[in-house]
């Protein structure tokens, strides 16, 4: 279900020309009405439900109608971003609400760079850079089938 604005919440992110949420949307959906500087999803149809907006929200102003199988009826899931980490408040439909909370990163920027030194040998060639470290060869038919008929 696409991402939806609580527009009490709401404050435009104090009246910038660009708030927080269409910064965020990965397919710039998120717009900032210049009448009530409140922001809207212009088309919730293309909303990928990627959670961005909803997460870097600083007023938890933007929600998401989940899947039933996921947060089925009456039920429901908050992010709440820090700087460090993110908590999940999950409120099932009797009641129960439980917490979680994971640190945001847990590789330094940057250093996730595996593989720097598998650069592929020949850009034609048909095997991934990781074969071609291996050389691995390409087991070629030797000649086709005929068919019968």
């Amino acid at each position: 279900m696409p991402s939806f604005v609580i527009t009490e919440k709401c404050d435009g992110c104090k009246g910038g020309e660009k708030t927080a949420c269409m910064y965020i949307c990965p397919n710039d959906l998120m717009v900032l009405d210049p009448n009530t500087m409140k922001a809207y999803n212009q088309e919730p149809d293309a909303c990928w439900e990627c959670f961005s907006c909803i997460k870097i929200c600083p007023n938890q102003a933007i929600g998401v109608r989940g899947y039933s199988d996921f947060v089925p009826m009456g039920s429901d899931l908050v992010p709440m971003m820090g700087t460090e980490d993110i908590m999940w408040t999950c409120k099932f439909r009797n009641g129960v609400v439980k917490r979680f909370k994971f640190p945001i990163r847990t590789t330094a920027e940057g250093a996730a760079n595996a593989y720097e030194d598998l650069k592929g040998k020949d850009i034609n060639s048909e095997f991934l850079s990781t074969e071609e470290a291996d050389n691995a060869t390409l087991v070629m038919p030797k000649e086709p089938p005929v068919w019968k008929s």
